[in-house]
């Protein structure tokens, strides 16, 4: 019951991401590469969606991309401590989506997870 509720936040999340992504980068110039549109993800999308540019960007240059925000929206309402951290990576399969479908839509197939190792930080 909490996978199949988990796989529907993430796919609503999904949809929701692919179709933001269209509105935002409609008036936008082609990206050159993978990173500028990480970078975009990063800096537009994320500032859009949650007020705040993502604080960390890293990547190994093989295709993998970490994107951390230290703050995350969603987890400061919740207690800092380490009460509700089991929870914390339910509240992050629609954001999740979101970037996925996001991505999908600018033609990176990808598979997005989410970390919580201390709220409110989210990588």
């Amino acid at each position: 019951e909490n996978g199949r509720c988990t796989t529907k936040l993430e796919s609503m999340g999904f949809r929701v991401g692919q179709g933001l992504i269209e509105r935002f980068t409609k008036d936008t110039a082609r990206f050159k590469d993978e990173l500028d549109i990480m970078k975009f993800i990063c800096k537009d999308f994320w500032t859009t969606v949650f007020k705040k540019q993502i604080d960390n960007l890293r990547t190994n240059h093989q295709g993998i991309y970490v994107l951390q925000d230290n703050k995350f929206r969603l987890l400061t309402q919740m207690s800092s401590g380490k009460q509700y951290l089991e929870h914390a990576p339910k509240y992050l399969a629609f954001t999740c989506g979101l970037i996925r479908g996001g991505l999908s839509n600018l033609g990176i197939k990808s598979i997005v997870t989410a970390e919580v190792s201390s709220m409110p930080a989210c990588k």
